[in-house]
């Protein structure tokens, strides 16, 4: 969880938005508008999505690994952590 209120911020205004864009697109799709535009709405959901996991792992790696106070072990447990969290989004 993002512990300074900037980045708390950030995120919520990023699942907000991705909020209106799922919103929209529910509604794209009970009105049974083209094909195209519902795919171009996904696309804007999941970039979004993205952009919040980005987000996410920024504020993650800064504040446990980076100005933590953790030992060298500990950061390479949470690096790999990380890493399975990732491998498991990108697929």
């Amino acid at each position: 969880m993002p512990h300074s209120p900037e980045d708390k911020k950030r995120v919520l205004t990023r699942v907000r938005r991705i909020r209106g864009q799922v919103d929209a697109l529910e509604r794209a799709l009970e009105s049974g508008d083209p094909c195209l535009t519902i795919l171009q709405q996904i696309a804007a959901v999941r970039g979004a999505a993205n952009g919040l996991m980005g987000e996410m792992v920024e504020i993650h790696l800064k504040d446990e690994l980076v100005t933590g106070d953790t030992t060298p072990d500990q950061r390479a447990v949470r690096m790999a952590e990380v890493g399975h969290l990732l491998r498991s989004y990108l697929k």
